[in-house]
């Protein structure tokens, strides 16, 4: 898969950007604050609905405009010629758009899947460093690129938590509800254990194929080497049985928790409340790793990412933002070559030595929201 046009209406800094791209390498070269790291996010954006920056649409839409505009054509392989037009239109205040190919999608999240990215970036410190929300969503985003119906999945069990917490903080207080407040409660533990229940078990499949994948990568990055891990966290004794065991469980939990739940208001149960460990030998990296083994536990996250997704078949836009600058010689040349397979990788630098030799290919200038070639 890889991208032959990409084009840019009012996002972040571009009024009007219109980039013809090819497969392999491409790298974007500026100063930092000149609008590199915009483009590769205007991708991740296609790809997610989300951005790898920050957690809201507005600041995606450049100041003084009312909508903006990614739109790109995209390549199904170097062997399949097949193309599709993917477009989604932001506007402040209002709905999102999406379309497929000029026609209109019902819902915009039906845009997920038409491309896949691996994204590489300083802000994956977060991943290792940050909260356990942090964590989930690593494993959220990447299971959703897996399989994309996910994403319908992830949206229906966040719309029933808010309406399920909204009625627990109606509640609270309340040790004995009336039959009607019963049987609504009743109707939204229902719906979050079965989307829970799914949720649950795509993150553990995911994590369980991620492991070997990780430990290999890590490996790679590092002269002393304790054994990168991972491991899923949950409020179930079995996080990795069936959805339809996982369901029955997380109802079991709900019903056994519905005193706490009504006394605080919030929804207690759930895989919003589960966490992803992550280790190095016996010990967690959050707190005891130094500031390169958890970039380089980071960079290890990614890419066995992107092997699982080539062992799914899948072979995904490659994005590196700025991270060569953040390594030394020696793991800018091993993640060089981990990703020198890929169909396409989009890299931005600000200094073009930071970029390793074997990443050639087509050069760009950016400048000032402008783009051309270097």
């Amino acid at each position: 898969m890889f991208v032959t046009h990409l084009q840019l209406v009012d996002f972040r800094c571009y009024r009007d950007a219109d980039i013809e791209l090819r497969p392999g390498v491409s790298v974007f070269l500026g100063a930092n604050g000149q609008g590199k790291t915009n483009l590769l996010e205007a991708l991740v954006y296609l790809a997610t609905l989300g951005s790898h920056r920050v957690a809201t649409d507005a600041p995606l839409i450049r100041a003084g405009a009312e909508r903006a505009l990614v739109r790109a054509k995209i390549q199904a392989g170097l062997d399949d010629p097949r193309q599709l037009l993917a477009e989604v239109e932001l506007q402040l205040g209002k709905a999102n758009k999406a379309s497929i190919n000029r026609s209109p999608l019902r819902r915009v999240r039906d845009v997920i899947g038409s491309l896949r990215v691996v994204v590489f970036a300083p802000e994956d410190l977060v991943i290792v460093k940050g909260d356990p929300a942090d964590r989930r969503r690593f494993l959220d985003e990447l299971a959703t690129t897996r399989w994309p119906r996910l994403a319908a999945v992830r949206a229906e069990y966040e719309r029933v938590l808010r309406q399920r917490s909204a009625l627990l903080k109606s509640l609270a207080g309340q040790y004995r509800l009336g039959a009607e407040a019963e049987a609504t409660l009743e109707v939204w533990d229902d719906s979050l254990a079965d989307f829970g229940a799914e949720l649950t078990a795509a993150r553990v499949a995911t994590l369980t194929d991620l492991l070997p994948l990780l430990a290999e990568a890590y490996a790679g990055l590092v002269d002393v080497n304790p054994g990168a891990r991972a491991s899923y966290k949950s409020q179930l004794d079995d996080p990795g049985a069936e959805p339809a065991q996982l369901a029955a469980a997380l109802k079991q939990r709900m019903a056994a928790r519905r005193g706490d739940e009504l006394a605080r208001g919030v929804s207690l149960v759930g895989p919003h409340r589960d966490e992803v460990l992550l280790s190095l030998g016996e010990l967690p990296v959050k707190g005891y790793a130094s500031h390169g083994e958890s970039w380089s536990f980071a960079c290890a996250l990614r890419l066995a990412s992107l092997g699982l997704l080539r062992q799914d078949g899948l072979e995904p836009v490659l994005l590196l933002d700025d991270v060569f600058a953040e390594l030394d010689q020696a793991r800018r040349e091993h993640l060089a070559g981990s990703v020198l397979g890929a169909e396409q990788v989009l890299v931005t630098a600000a200094v073009a030595d930071d970029v390793p030799s074997g990443l050639s290919g087509q050069r760009f200038k950016v400048e000032g929201g402008n783009v051309s070639a270097a």
